[in-house]
């Protein structure tokens, strides 16, 4: 009899034991579900965080920048901030939009800023030009739809109420060839001609070859080869692949770019002769809204391919020119070579020895607007 006891009270204690040991395996696996949704909801937050921008900081609200810039109103209710150069539009015989390039502004040193001599061409030829910070760029307000579609249509917009007329030429430098290719597909027809200067090329264009873009692609530095794959692939990456420090950003944004030689020597003589102009602040409103959305849009997907234009100036009436250097660092010039063979309509102009900055260059800007309104070679 006691030894059955013994046997069922040690049944008893092995039991307890067990269900203790259950209750307690369940308490950890509670634990490590409640740490690993913690960890989960705070690796979220911070991915959340770093992938999503933060709201644009537009000119003119209570806590914005202020405006300083003229600026007009778009049917949309946006506005674009604008500059105005050369002789008065009202005796004007050559009225140009100008589109400037990758982080700078309506300012653009290129083409639009008094201290350069390209001013004393627009006397003597009679130039008026009128330049302005594209959506989110400086003193113009975000499009959260931009496109280059809807650029091109802003640029109709800015030349009606500016009353330039029922056609007006067009310029783009740098990035801003790529508003020129969208005023060439969507308002041709207030165009009187058109000037494209070392205009950035989308690698991901349907016209161009796979090998040849391929090549072209990768003459890229690395840390741009990824940046713009980045941009193209998977655009909601993009404002952190270019914020975050483990891996190098755009080596353009970081102030890094591939030059080439004869870029070193005009931009070190352009320090020597004016010093170091301030820069507006192209990036106020928010690096996403003007830099980083200008990438998604340049290397995302068209709505057109340039290749597939036909010549808006079959009368005779107007010309395209497209400017390139032959060492240029940024752009690789086999591809402007491969879009003049297939637009034989293009004029097109390869500068010798030259950089993605040629239009710095002494009588480079004299050049390019006599070559376009006298026929000049």
């Amino acid at each position: 009899m006691p030894s059955t006891c013994f046997m069922a009270t040690s049944s008893d204690g092995r039991v307890e034991k067990a269900e203790g040991l259950n209750i307690l395996s369940g308490m950890l696996s509670s634990i490590r579900r409640l740490i690993f949704g913690v960890v989960l909801i705070g690796f979220l937050a911070w991915a959340f965080q770093a992938i999503v921008p933060p709201p644009p900081n537009i000119c003119g609200t209570p806590n914005g920048p202020p405006i300083t810039a003229a600026r007009i109103q778009l049917r949309d209710g946006r506005h674009l901030a604008y500059a105005e150069s050369g002789v008065p539009k009202e005796r004007a015989k050559y009225k140009f939009v100008f589109f400037h390039g990758f982080s700078s502004g309506r300012n653009d040193r290129s083409f639009a800023t008094p201290i350069l001599p390209s001013t004393e061409i627009f006397e003597e030829l009679g130039v008026y030009l009128v330049s302005f910070d594209r959506p989110g760029y400086g003193e113009s307000d975000p499009d959260p739809k931009r496109t280059l579609k809807s650029t091109a249509f802003d640029v109709e917009e800015l030349a009606d109420q500016l009353g330039l007329g029922s056609k007006f030429y067009v310029i783009g430098n740098s990035m801003g060839g790529q508003v020129v290719w969208a005023c060439l597909k969507f308002i041709s027809h207030r165009l009187a001609g058109a000037i494209l200067v070392a205009p950035v090329v989308n690698y991901w264009l349907p016209g161009f070859p796979n090998n040849l873009a391929k090549e072209a692609y990768y003459e890229q530095l690395p840390r741009d080869q990824w940046a713009v794959g980045v941009a193209h692939y998977t655009p909601w990456l993009t404002y952190w692949w270019n914020t975050q420090k483990w891996f190098p950003a755009s080596s353009v944004i970081a102030q890094k770019p591939k030059l080439s030689p004869s870029d070193v020597k005009i931009l070190t003589a352009l320090l020597a002769r004016h010093g170091r102009t301030p820069k507006e602040d192209v990036t106020q409103q928010g690096v996403y809204e003007s830099l980083l959305k200008e990438m998604m849009v340049g290397f995302g997907s068209w709505e057109f391919d340039p290749m597939d234009l036909a010549n808006p100036f079959l009368d005779n009436d107007g010309s395209v020119h497209l400017w390139h250097g032959s060492e240029d660092g940024l752009v690789p010039v086999t591809l402007q070579r491969y879009i003049a063979g297939r637009l034989p309509w293009i004029h097109y102009h390869e500068v010798a020895d030259a950089g993605h900055f040629f239009p710095y260059a002494d009588g480079m800007r004299e050049a390019i607007f006599k070559t376009l309104l006298l026929g000049e070679k």
